[in-house]
């Protein structure tokens, strides 16, 4: 690579580029469309790095010869745009940071799913004694960690907008846990766009290196059976067979590969719902091809403790169960939440919406659902799908009023759960926030 380039960005995934590419003898140049931290330009004033904020077109463009963009910013950028038309390369930190490892990458991503099943992989590679480090849409940046670190295997989650720009990058091992449709908004509401940017986790995979995914997605299989795929592939899954494949026999999740057969007990494993379950096959299937023994796969599955906002148990209050999945930000993730009720609830539901069809959900709802609170600024949608489903609907745009009137709604052995299906930036500053401040709300009643 040429020695000049522009990061678009100074949150996790820029600053760790910036700090790889001076160590690699770079100029570099940083552009934010938001202000920069003090201690972040204290930081690039003793490297002699450049940089600016609170704009939207980068002002040295022309000297660039790539341009490293941040997640987060959409393709749609000035600066992008610009870069584009002047020939500059626009690749992403993960294609960047990739060139300077040798290391082994399992490489993770999907709508639902991805966060846990990154944790978990790396969870039973490291018990396994295997030098290994986790990054990417999770933790520290690959970026930063390249430079810090020598693991000998990354585990990385990869969301679609951090595959967006991938050129070279070819993971050893890919994950796909599922597709549905999210982020449309990002993507024209073309979900073609947003499944096709999925699939640039393989697009530049070979015949030596794998493709884990999940068998029971339809929208997923579709796309792989359209696609040129040259990986090997391995399928997971209920209920399917094959040379190559992981599912789930009288409570054992059994593992094709190689022409062996490894059976992995699991009556332990904490986590509940079939949406684990799957995320427990393909973290498995991932220890199996790096070749670790069944009985520390079984007693990593064991021992592995669930992520905060995810299906989190908060409380039980006069026998009723509050449970926290703020992480459920789109409407697939919330169908997985809904199916694990046993008996009619509370749902708790709304926010920015990202293009969601909540139709699909009409079904589950009329089973499991005798009430909704509607959270958010806009709640039109929402109601307008669901108010000849449901007797109980009510708007709010406070988390502590939609905590009590569930608490005052909900009747012994039923459950109140914050599944939103819907980003949290109206209300709250994540997803995170969001959850937190109903876990308090909740131990306030």
């Amino acid at each position: 690579m040429d020695k000049k380039l522009v990061v678009l960005g100074s949150g996790i995934s820029g600053l760790g580029s910036v700090n790889l590419a001076y160590s690699k003898g770079f100029e570099v140049f940083v552009s934010d469309a938001g202000s920069i931290s003090e201690n972040i330009k204290k930081q690039f004033d003793s490297l002699n790095i450049y940089w600016e904020e609170n704009t939207n077109e980068v002002t040295c463009l022309k000297q660039a010869s790539y341009l490293i963009k941040s997640p987060g910013i959409p393709n749609n950028s000035p600066s992008v745009i610009k870069a584009k038309v002047l020939g500059i390369p626009v690749i992403s930190e993960i294609e960047f940071a990739s060139v300077y490892t040798n290391a082994k990458i399992v490489g993770i991503t999907g709508t639902n799913g991805k966060t846990s099943t990154t944790e978990l992989t790396y969870h039973i590679l490291k018990k396994a004694g295997l030098n290994v480090g986790i990054a990417g849409n999770v933790g520290l940046s690959f970026a930063q960690q390249v430079l810090d670190n020598s693991f000998d295997i990354y585990v990385l989650e990869l969301s679609s907008f951090q595959l967006d720009d991938i050129v070279n990058f070819s993971p050893d091992v890919a994950v796909i846990t599922n597709i549905s449709p999210d982020h449309l908004d990002r993507y024209n509401n073309d979900f073609q766009k947003y499944i096709s940017s999925k699939l640039n986790i393989t697009s530049n995979q070979n015949k030596t290196q794998f493709l884990i995914i999940n068998a029971n997605d339809n929208n997923l299989m579709n796309a792989i059976k359209q696609g040129s795929i040259k990986s090997s592939k391995h399928f997971f899954g209920f209920e399917i067979q094959g040379s190559s494949s992981t599912s789930l026999i009288k409570n054992k999740i059994n593992i094709k590969h190689l022409n062996s057969n490894t059976m992995i007990p699991i009556s332990s494993y904490p986590l509940k719902g079939r949406h684990n379950l799957l995320n427990a096959m393909a973290a498995s299937t991932v220890a199996s091809i790096f070749k670790i023994d069944k009985n520390i796969i079984r007693k990593s599955l064991e021992n592995f403790k669930s992520l905060p906002h995810r299906l989190e148990h908060v409380l039980k209050i006069h026998d009723v169960n509050y449970i926290n999945d703020s992480k459920a930000t789109n409407v697939n993730a919330t169908f997985y939440a809904l199916e694990t009720i046993n008996k009619k609830g509370i749902w708790i539901v709304g926010g920015i919406d990202k293009g969601n069809d909540y139709e699909e959900l009409i079904p589950l709802v009329q089973e499991k659902v005798k009430a909704i609170i509607c959270l958010g600024k806009n709640n039109e949608k929402l109601i307008n799908v669901f108010q000849s489903i449901v007797n109980v609907i009510v708007e709010t745009e406070s988390i502590d009023e939609a905590v009590k009137i569930a608490h005052n709604i909900a009747k012994r052995k039923e459950t109140v759960i914050l599944s939103p299906a819907c980003a949290s930036f109206d209300l709250f500053k994540n997803y995170e926030d969001r959850g937190n401040q109903f876990k308090k709300a909740v131990r306030n009643l």
